[in-house]
């Protein structure tokens, strides 16, 4: 291994590093409460540090979302391989892989629902914004073949596969923002999963052909 790939992995891992500390602090502070500080001490480093791979708490955060995102592409694009083609499995399979990104962090996953819509995109590069808005479009496209396949495979009734993967997101995002509002009042309970599989299951019915 030369200098400049050592010294490339040795930076890859100090990133690693940060985000991951930044996601333990921003899970229990939140992101207002979170500060620089506090995620440079969880890191084991210092501040000065930290402005050396993030401009700043916005820009770490967004970090996250982007790491968020790339899981969740990942994960949509294996339904390809789902075995079940059936509209009843196609769409268990859907729910069943959105819930593992749910799992894989709640915290910044209603982060992504929610950036576009907030303040925090303002203090983001161009560069920055550019990426999240790309992934996320990445993701739908990646649920609207899903549904192109169900059509081409004739599990599917011949609906517009673009508006098939809104919906599924939007109930996506409304479901896991409505299980956050509910923890408020019923912390150990947990209705996020049983809810999407009931939501999936009535979508097949409404899609599947005759």
């Amino acid at each position: 291994m030369g200098v400049a790939e050592r010294r490339a992995r040795e930076k890859e891992a100090r990133r690693v590093q940060i985000m991951d500390a930044a996601k333990a602090v921003f899970s229990t502070k939140g992101f207002s409460g979170a500060t620089i500080e506090e995620i440079a001490e969880r890191a084991e480093l210092s501040p000065a540090t930290l402005y050396i791979y993030f401009k700043n708490k916005h820009d770490l955060f967004a970090s996250l979302n982007l790491r968020m995102l790339r899981h969740l592409v990942d994960k949509v694009a294996a339904l390809e391989d789902a075995p079940d083609r059936t509209p009843a499995g196609m769409f268990r399979a859907l729910a069943e892989t959105m819930y593992e990104v749910y799992e894989f962090d709640p915290l910044i996953l209603i982060n992504v629902f929610q950036l576009q819509a907030s303040e925090g995109l303002r203090d983001l590069s161009p560069e920055m914004t550019e990426r999240i808005n790309e992934l996320s479009a990445e993701a739908l496209r990646l649920i609207a073949r899903f549904f192109q396949q169900g059509v081409d495979e004739g599990a599917f009734e011949d609906h517009n596969p673009i508006a098939m993967a809104d919906i599924v997101w939007s109930t996506f995002a409304g479901l896991v923002l409505w299980e956050e509002s509910k923890h408020r009042f019923h912390p150990e309970k947990r209705f996020l999963k049983p809810t999407l599989l009931l939501a999936m299951d009535v979508l097949a019915r409404g899609v599947a052909r005759s």
